[in-house]
């Protein structure tokens, strides 16, 4: 809002000084501001020069400019109107820059009244603004320990013997200056800045960088190693009285540790470490907070490296035979109840199950290598090795793969009598909603157990939660992958909300999968450790009198032996 009634101030303003622009000459204007000795008392006693050395003026960046461009309250009358003119408007031409010092804390001050706070001239100077490239602008890197230091002298004196600061005056453009950490038009307030801020972002902005670490032979792993101690855990945690960066090595006077003024110079540790963890000695102070767990050589080093080393053996070996012990104990319990003779009841027809199959292996392709995409840095992205090409390609043929197992499930519901049956037998009814009530009034004790028919609520939410899922994964995927011939029917954003609805709808599908479905057939005690009716259809006897004890058709005394599927009776 500011930025716009900005500009509409500068339009108004230009096209009224359009006129003056063509009548008041530059000429005109120095006629008397070309003299040395033109002065003006302002408000507070304060002499102010009013000369202007043209020769400096067509050197800066405004050179081609009218001075009325920039005064655009000075008329013909001037200056016999004995009217003022007043402070310039660089917003009129740098809209979005003033926008950006409106919100500093430059920008904050001044709109508060405080007449000391930095205007723009104050930084770039008036007449003779010259590029921040060129060396004798202000603004120059330089040049901005001296500029900033007019307003912060003490910030510039302790900037000047830092490591930054020596650094810029050699010459050296990666050294951090003050508006590489505080900003340019947006000046940061840093003191009152969290622990995550100064850490990950403006320490991390120089001293994450390889080239940076690399040329000054400063180590490459400080950012990293700090932000895995427990100062840097907090801080990225929200914490705000954690340590963070500045609060070790400082603020603006920033030291080598060999240099006996640093506050991480050996002599000052203790007073340093003092100053968060009162009491804290020598030794307390000898540890290390860029710990990077490598062989070293103290014995503390060399001992932590060592348990490490031995802890990381120790979990492997440990939880590792864990797994195995329990994978067996798992797989012996899973093969008994494989060959369950009382596992009669034909659940799934081979045509289903080879249907169930194929979805089972295209869905779960699928969320492996749609969420690869999602985190290029996980597991996933390297189980379909780092291939971009390949992960989209095959995700691509999954996806077709899921499409055409729909279409054969259509055409076997249309086609087959048991396809019929099946989906008679999944569409919801009165009941299933009693089901729902019951089944947690029985939870609670309050009733007893509902008795479902060949397909209960829990069989019937899953089914038609597929069928949805197919269509909505189906219909956006292929929008995303032809996006080009989409948009030209449809606007662009079909395709951005397209790309949202399918990440969003995979999230669901994943989370439903593993705490619904996987419940019912792994997890639930009736069935643990597994339901085989996806290997080979059948279920056991008294889990089906159980839980489908409602079902018409069923007739659990009798064996698959007898050839016919009981449950489609």
């Amino acid at each position: 809002m500011n930025g716009v009634i900005i500009l509409l101030v500068g339009i108004v303003a230009v096209s009224l000084n359009v006129n003056a622009a063509e009548l008041i000459k530059n000429s005109d204007c120095m006629d008397c501001h070309n003299d040395k000795e033109l002065t003006k008392t302002n408000a507070n006693g304060q002499v102010k020069s009013l000369f202007v050395d043209e020769s400096v003026l067509k050197a800066s960046v405004h050179k081609t400019n009218y001075c009325v461009n920039c005064h655009i309250d000075i008329t013909k009358k001037h200056p016999d109107d004995g009217v003022a003119a007043k402070p310039v408007n660089c917003a009129l031409c740098h809209e979005r820059l003033a926008v950006s010092y409106t919100n500093s804390i430059h920008g904050i001050l001044k709109a508060r009244g405080e007449e000391a706070a930095p205007s723009c001239v104050d930084c770039h100077g008036s007449h003779n603004i010259l590029p921040p490239t060129n060396p004798k602008s202000p603004l120059h890197y330089s040049n901005l320990i001296k500029t900033c230091g007019e307003c912060h002298p003490e910030a510039a004196k302790d900037v000047a013997v830092s490591v930054h600061g020596k650094s810029a005056q050699k010459g050296y453009r990666e050294a951090a200056v003050c508006t590489d950490c505080h900003s340019e038009h947006k000046i940061e307030k840093l003191k009152d800045a969290s622990p995550r801020v100064i850490s990950e972002i403006v320490c991390a902005k120089c001293h994450a960088s390889e080239k940076i670490n690399t040329k000054f032979g400063i180590p490459a792993d400080r950012v990293k190693t700090f932000l895995e101690s427990y100062h840097g855990l907090a801080s990225h945690k929200g914490e705000t009285k954690a340590a963070n960066c500045a609060s070790c090595h400082g603020y603006h006077k920033i030291l080598p540790s060999t240099d006996p003024e640093s506050s991480i110079h050996k002599n000052n540790l203790v007073a340093t470490c003092g100053k968060c963890h009162p009491g804290a000695t020598e030794k307390f102070a000898s540890g290390k907070i860029h710990a990077d767990y490598g062989y070293r050589d103290t014995t503390g080093e060399k001992v932590n490296y060592w348990v490490r080393k031995i802890y990381l053996y120790l979990i492997v070996i440990t939880i590792g035979s864990f797994f195995v012990h329990n994978f067996l104990v798992w797989l012996r319990k899973a093969l008994f109840t494989l060959k369950d003779p009382t596992r009669t009841i034909e659940r799934m027809s081979t045509a289903f199950r080879i249907q169930h199959f194929v979805l089972l292996v295209t869905f779960i392709y699928l969320a492996l290598s749609g969420f690869a995409l999602r985190f290029p840095e996980s597991w996933l992205s390297a189980l379909l090795l780092n291939n971009e090409g390949f992960r989209k390609i095959s995700h691509r043929i999954a996806g077709v793969a899921l499409i055409v197992c729909g279409l054969w499930h259509i055409i076997y519901v249309i086609a087959t009598k048991e396809g019929r049956q099946l989906f008679f037998d999944m569409l919801p009814r009165v009941k299933d909603f009693k089901d729902v009530i019951q089944q947690i009034k029985y939870i609670f004790n309050l009733d007893k157990k509902p008795v479902f028919g060949r397909f209960g609520y829990i069989e019937k939410i899953e089914y038609w939660a597929v069928v949805w899922g197919t269509i909505i994964m189906g219909l956006t995927g292929f929008i995303i992958w032809f996006k080009v011939g989409v948009t030209q029917f449809l606007p662009r954003w079909i395709v951005e909300v397209a790309i949202t609805i399918h990440y969003y709808e995979a999230i669901l599908a994943c989370l439903a999968i593993v705490i619904w479905h996987f419940y019912h057939v792994i997890f639930d005690p009736d069935v643990y450790p597994m339901n085989w009716a996806w290997l080979d259809g059948k279920i056991n006897q008294k889990l089906y009198k159980e839980r489908h004890g409602g079902d018409s058709h069923n007739n659990s005394d009798k064996s698959a032996s007898s050839g016919k599927d009981q449950t489609k009776k």
